[in-house]
């Protein structure tokens, strides 16, 4: 579930890795996501995990957003 969060608005989501060479291969598989989409969060990773931001331009989360969101999750999730 990503969360939402205000000052400045966005929604953000950390996503937990057991190996550091799954994060890698995560990353990549957003850059393309990012490439199609054209939505570019802010990523922070550690040892194990990924960290998302995406920074919104209205007051509440767009379906574009939403997709996006949806779309990470499911790469997530193939791994």
């Amino acid at each position: 579930m990503w969360n939402e969060r205000e000052s400045p608005l966005r929604i953000e989501k950390r996503f937990e890795f057991e190996q550091y060479s799954k994060i890698s291969k995560f990353m990549e598989k957003i850059e393309e996501l990012c490439k199609e989409s054209d939505i570019y969060p802010n990523i922070s990773f550690g040892r194990n995990f990924v960290s998302l931001s995406i920074f919104l331009d209205n007051k509440e989360t767009s379906d574009r957003e939403k997709d996006f969101s949806k779309d990470i999750d499911k790469l997530y999730l193939e791994d």
